[in-house]
């Protein structure tokens, strides 16, 4: 049976700062890559930051609100989808060094002078290219005020040297037709990128594998109040929640490895920066498959049809001059 290794880097990023934060994404996907891994994957946001502020900030107008959005616009990485360099190029550089494929979470600008953001999850391949590019289909609650609904365009498991590997973001996992058009596209190694890791998170995560009969890596970010802007603070822990300490960790990590069989390969890591590895031995998936396939054997397709839309969205506008 093959196996391979994986590394989940629960580190913090640079909120608000898209440079210092790549500088910090090739340090870890080297260290990384020393202990071995194949497939380095870092969680939802990590460039650059969860914009946890929106959840106090959600009235109309708000002063703040407007000033830390601009913000986020102007560190978040713009993307050349034709395959040359583009903002992620120090992160790119970084892996085709090490050899290894990268899942990155991140505030995407679709284009320099947009005014939008996608909630994304681009997968690198070895060589340095976009293998895929995932941009959450809904965000949940006050996150739409912050980021646009993406498409099915992501909906995609792609083929590298760590198994086959598809991914969602955070609350899609609870979305039954998407999970299911990864399932039917057999994953091996499913990347299940969070802000944090309360249980429903990790049964939403165990769930996952156990259904889908496949490893889940599971991305939850270590952010504290020292790693916030000064005048960011009050606005990042009443976006947390009432229960938000003054000083300490905000989001406290919890990065896992759930098994084929929904049983833990490593349980919640939490309270703790570092980078997590874990060796799968991907034969076991099909092992599992024995009794459960959803989207094999165990299907209906003469009770049950699924069509995905994988179309691109753009603007909708076109000019003819």
């Amino acid at each position: 049976m093959n196996e391979t290794t994986v590394a989940i880097v629960q580190q913090p990023s640079a909120l608000l700062d898209l440079e210092a934060s790549l500088r910090r994404a090739a340090a870890h996907v080297a260290e990384a890559a020393a202990t071995g891994a194949s497939l380095v994957v870092f969680p939802e946001t990590w460039l650059t930051g969860y914009p946890a502020w929106v959840f106090g900030l959600a009235g109309w107008r708000d002063g703040a609100a407007r000033h830390w959005h601009a913000r986020l616009l102007q560190e978040s990485p713009v993307l050349d989808h034709t395959g040359g360099d583009d903002d992620l190029a120090p992160l790119r550089a970084a892996a085709r060094e090490a050899g290894v494929s990268v899942v990155m979470g991140l505030n995407e600008r679709p284009d320099r002078s947009s005014g939008t953001l996608y909630n994304s999850l681009i997968t690198i391949g070895p060589d340095g290219g976009t293998l895929n590019l995932h941009r959450k289909l809904t965000p949940t609650h006050t996150e739409r005020i912050v980021w646009a609904a993406g498409d099915g365009a992501g909906l995609r498991v792609v083929d590298t040297p760590a198994g086959r590997i598809g991914g969602l973001v955070c609350w899609e996992h609870f979305n039954p037709l998407a999970r299911h058009a990864l399932h039917a596209q057999h994953e091996e190694v499913h990347i299940a990128a969070w802000p944090d890791m309360p249980e429903s998170h990790t049964v939403a995560a165990r769930s996952y594998a156990l259904e889908g009969r496949c490893f889940v890596v599971s991305a939850g970010q270590i952010v504290s109040t020292d790693d916030l802007p000064a005048d960011l603070y009050d606005a990042y822990r009443t976006g947390v929640g009432p229960d938000a300490p003054e000083s300490g960790l905000l989001f406290n990590g919890g990065s896992s490895v759930a098994g084929p069989d929904g049983s833990w390969i490593v349980e919640p890591v939490y309270d703790r920066a570092g980078i997590i590895t874990a060796t799968l031995t991907t034969g076991r998936r099909y092992e599992e498959t024995l009794d459960l396939d959803v989207a094999g054997h165990y299907a209906r397709p003469d009770v049950f049809r699924l069509s995905v839309d994988r179309t691109r969205r753009d603007s909708g506008v076109t000019f003819t001059d």
